[in-house]
């Protein structure tokens, strides 16, 4: 009988052998930068599309309100709704009912079975009940509406999670911050879109209706286009070139140091919930969905009620703000494309710098929003524009940081922070019809507007303290040991 068995010395070629390995992938993905438009940029595009679609079809009640329970400023020949304020904020905020509660789930399905199945058959669903959202104010009032948008909430709750888990596995981490920037600034554009069409329609011959059958269209149309051409990773795409796909799985294997596949990691639940850096993470995070979520759904009734804009004028001046942030999401995007080029800041101290501004300069300017008068529309307008405008920097900030701390677990990671800040999404319009009973007092909406800018100011800060933006020890947790793991000897006759 012979026995085999392994040295020390057999264990350093191992060891020395996996250094020289890892060390060409990653020499190997800084020339990742040679390659131009590929699979991963049209990729990047279909993400674009579908939160253009899960945003146009989260905001298009907030137009909608006004229209449906004041029908003479639109289309009187549509149903008009006896809602009060505390009954639309309570229609507003029924969406988040919903949407909370599938963010971490959802995080772990991407995972198990692809960012695309997930993404897919969420918001399908969802622009299937936009369309029938008329059927269901004419039959069930008030109560059907909050029912189906809680449903369609957790429908939509799949979609950053999934998306966050898409853009990690086909987008290389030199090119996060552009390519991630371009994917979710279909968030500002389907506001854009949804609030400047809106008015019009609402006042056309199809009227309110009509703001629910298009968006819901328009995601059916996204959804055929995604199921025919996205995919889970460059793996699951067959027409990708053999040069981008191996550029891209590379530059993702530099991230880890696990052998395992990803989706076989076990989730270190306990892992995230200690760490600074993702508590920090979760506190950014909630701090922008309250300034962001209080905006978006208060805007339109802001500029009827205290600015005196019609519903045509309203939807369009709404919808502004998010066209500046579109267009400086880009802006921001250049300047830290730059940067990075240049080795001029870490990628740290690029996170906390773009997140400050995204944060701390709307933070400024929702203090000078709270003493304008509701004669200086114009100040009004343009403060709102800045305020919303400057919140794309936080692309680069808060909304990348997750998958640079976990490229493995950036979906869960999302899931987590989204589910919490979303609870504040869910009590800021909650917030805002409790402070606010008369519509048309400024100073009760100056309240609203303080509360705003004190969470920016706390959020920011303790982000800045606390963030971090390098892989966390915990993105590649130790394999679990098997059942009997006693070496076993070999032998041979």
């Amino acid at each position: 009988m012979k026995f085999i068995c392994c040295g020390s010395k057999g264990a350093m070629s191992v060891n020395e052998n996996a250094a020289n390995i890892e060390n060409k992938k990653e020499a190997e993905a800084e020339g990742s930068t040679t390659y131009g438009l590929g699979v991963r940029h049209w990729q990047t595009f279909l993400f674009f599309f579908a939160l253009t679609v899960a945003y146009a079809q989260r905001v298009n009640l907030s137009v909608a309100l006004v229209a449906m329970t004041d029908a003479a400023a639109a289309n009187p020949a549509f149903p008009e709704y006896a809602w009060s304020e505390k009954t639309k904020s309570l229609i507003l905020s029924s969406f988040f009912w919903g949407y909370v509660l599938t963010q971490v789930p959802s995080g772990q399905l991407a995972r198990k079975f692809g960012g695309k199945i997930t993404l897919l058959v969420g918001l399908s669903i969802c622009s299937v009940l936009n369309v029938l959202t008329p059927i269901f104010a004419r039959w069930g009032d008030w109560q059907l509406v909050c029912a189906l948008r809680v449903v369609e909430g957790l429908c939509q709750g799949v979609v950053f999670p999934s998306v966050h888990t898409l853009i990690s596995a086909w987008v290389p981490p030199n090119e996060r911050p552009v390519l991630g920037t371009c994917a979710y600034a279909g968030n500002q554009f389907g506001t854009i879109v949804m609030m400047a069409t809106s008015g019009l329609l609402a006042s056309s011959s199809a009227g309110w209706p009509s703001i629910f059958y298009v968006s819901g269209g328009v995601g059916c149309l996204w959804a055929i286009l995604f199921f025919i051409w996205g995919a889970s990773s460059p793996a699951h795409y067959k027409k990708i070139s053999v040069e981008e796909r191996k550029m891209i799985e590379l530059a993702q294997a530099s991230e880890s140091v696990s052998e395992q596949p990803k989706e076989k990691l076990h989730t270190p639940w306990l892992s995230f919930f200690t760490s600074p850096a993702f508590l920090a993470l979760i506190v950014a995070h909630s701090a922008n969905n309250w300034g962001f979520w209080t905006l978006l759904t208060e805007i339109p009734s802001y500029m009827k009620n205290v600015l005196g804009k019609d519903i045509k004028s309203n939807a369009l001046l709404s919808a502004l703000p998010y066209f500046a942030m579109f267009c400086m999401s880009f802006v921001f995007s250049a300047i830290a494309m730059q940067l990075n080029k240049r080795n001029c800041i870490s990628t740290e101290v690029s996170r906390k710098l773009f997140n400050s501004i995204g944060m701390w300069v709307s933070m400024c300017s929702l203090i000078g929003l709270a003493y304008v008068t509701a004669d200086q529309s114009t100040m009004a307008v343009a403060l709102l524009t800045v305020t919303v405008g400057f919140n794309g920097a936080c692309y680069l900030g808060f909304q990348i940081n997750h998958i640079d701390l976990s490229p493995n677990f950036a979906g869960i990671l999302m899931g987590i922070t989204n589910c919490v800040s979303n609870i504040m999404s869910i009590i800021a319009p909650l917030l805002v019809g409790f402070i606010v009973t008369n519509e048309h007092d400024v100073e009760q909406w100056r309240i609203v507007f303080f509360i705003a800018a004190a969470i920016y100011l706390v959020g920011n800060g303790l982000f800045v303290i606390f963030g971090r933006a390098s892989v966390q020890p915990w993105n590649d947790p130790p394999a679990k040991p098997r059942r009997n793991s006693t070496p076993q000897v070999e032998s041979q006759h």
